[in-house]
């Protein structure tokens, strides 16, 4: 009886230490946040669906299914035999089908079946991955396609002219889904500018591909033609009918075309075949996990950077670039008298319309707290000269470092830029990196200009020591260091989570 008394006393005496210890905790003084973090959290939230993969993003916008897709119309011999397993009779039999239900002339030719087998013997695997972003394109097309009362069948083209990559361009500058070249694109109303360029909106591209195409059909009656025209334009396509005696039949004029358009149409057909036979040939496509529908635009009304949208919403910047491919410089201007638009997947979409105010508040803040100009007058010149102290005795200088990255499974070339404050094409360009595939394993060269500090600039960080000021967060801390990331800063000052505090001493190696 006494033990059981003891015991019950000591579990009693254990509760209530433990009680107070958490009462004692509560009152512990919270840590103070950024403006930023304290601003996001009173964000409503109102979530829709989910973000876009960051796999599937790097799927979609892949350079790789464009380059090769160049390649092959460019250089490949499709009046050379080709090996594979179709016979020429049941072949016929299917484009024959083809034939009856479409508006296009399809008709069997020995480059036609040479294309036909070459693609099903070499890319049947880059056919899978092509069904998987069409589903994510094609919706979008076939409206579009339809208002102007063109045959469905033209979102194909899409495939050729850039394998379903909004960013892709070729070797003479056409750009784009529907690779526009830069006068085209002008004159169907696709904005070029420093900022801008519209040949890579796909909305945008793709009503004014079915203008032109429109255009094009109203001059040649015949969308065999109207492809060639598409292809190496009007002009040629004028000079390969009279050369050829004024026939109207592609494969009739097909020699007197430049090279590349004597394979394009053929390309397409070939394309157009194995979608529709894609079971006959066991291709099985791969699934979108997002569709065009899931995502939503917003007119700006301030200027906006995409690294300022990625802070505010928690999205990965390379999403941001894929759904908005046409802003250059990774910045969303505002003009009065020209909208610009900004797209999102659907559950920010409905973040940022929800917390639409505080967001441009927060802009303005960031637009206040900016660095101003100094203006030097003449009279305080020469008391300027002569100070030791002064920051205009002489030019900040740099010098380069090198920083090695080695890459982690599941990383992408988006998440490495982010951490280093870098943009991918510079890590493609310092690695020699074509596309957007990277391995595990490997390193990546990164390249920093930090700042070289004078004896006579602040002394502030000659320590190697930061202050913490007012409004400071990590990630506007680690932009003053060049080179140093938000966890290089976590790690060399032990921190586990983002709060820091006015005062604080923050180690700074970099």
């Amino acid at each position: 009886m006494k033990k059981t008394i003891i015991i019950t006393s000591l579990f009693l005496s254990l509760f209530s230490f433990a009680q107070e210890s958490v009462e004692k905790e509560s009152l512990l003084p919270l840590p103070k946040m950024s403006y930023l973090d304290s601003l996001k959290t009173t964000f409503v939230n109102h979530s829709t669906s989910n973000c876009i993969d960051e796999r599937w993003i790097s799927e979609l916008a892949s350079a790789e299914l464009s380059e090769n897709m160049f390649s092959d119309i460019v250089s490949f011999d499709i009046d050379s035999e080709v090996s594979y397993d179709l016979s020429s009779e049941l072949l016929k039999k299917r484009l024959a089908k083809m034939d009856a239900k479409s508006p296009f002339n399809i008709e069997y030719h020995p480059a036609l079946e040479n294309t036909i087998k070459a693609f099903l013997k070499n890319r049947t695997k880059a056919f899978e991955r092509l069904m998987a972003i069409s589903e994510y394109y094609f919706p979008m097309f076939e409206e579009h396609l339809a208002k102007y009362n063109i045959p469905l069948e033209l979102k194909y083209l899409a495939i050729v002219e850039s394998a379903l990559n909004p960013r892709a361009k070729s070797r003479v500058g056409a750009s784009g889904l529907w690779q526009f070249m830069y006068p085209t694109g002008k004159q169907y109303n696709l904005e070029v500018s420093s900022y801008v360029d519209e040949r890579y909106d796909p909305l945008k591209a793709t009503e004014a591909a079915c203008q032109y195409l429109s255009s094009l059909y109203g001059i040649f009656g015949d969308w065999s033609m109207v492809l060639a025209a598409y292809n190496c334009g009007p002009g040629n396509v004028s000079k390969a009918i009279r050369r050829s005696g004024g026939s109207q039949n592609y494969w009739n004029i097909r020699k007197n075309l430049p090279k590349e358009t004597a394979n394009y149409v053929p390309a397409f057909l070939a394309t157009f075949y194995i979608y529709e036979f894609k079971k006959e040939h066991g291709i099985v496509p791969k699934k979108a996990p997002i569709t065009y529908f899931e995502t939503d635009t917003i007119m700006v009304k301030k200027q906006m950077s995409f690294k300022q949208i990625s802070e505010l919403l928690d999205i990965p910047m390379d999403q941001l670039e894929f759904l908005n491919p046409i802003y250059k410089l990774k910045v969303v201007p505002f003009e009065a008298d020209e909208p610009h638009y900004l797209r999102l997947p659907k559950n920010k979409m409905g973040l940022f319309v929800s917390n639409e105010e505080k967001i441009y508040a927060y802009l303005n803040y960031l637009e206040t707290d900016k660095e101003k100009t100094n203006y030097i007058t003449s009279t305080s010149r020469d008391s300027v000269s002569s100070s030791t102290d002064s920051a205009y005795v002489s030019k900040p200088k740099f010098e380069r470092k090198t920083h090695f990255h080695t890459i982690k499974s599941g990383e992408s070339l988006g998440k490495i830029a982010d951490k280093y404050n870098v943009s991918i094409s510079e890590l493609k360009k310092w690695n020699s990196i074509k596309g957007n595939t990277i391995q595990a394993g490997k390193k990546l060269k990164i390249y920093s200009d930090k700042k070289v500090i004078a004896k006579t600039e602040s002394k502030s960080n000659n320590d190697g020591t930061y202050t913490v000021k007012s409004g400071d967060s990590l990630f506007s801390i680690s932009k003053q260091f060049p080179g140093v990331s938000i966890d290089d800063i976590k790690k060399w000052n032990d921190i586990s989570g983002d709060n820091i505090q006015p005062g604080m001493k923050l180690k700074i190696n970099g």
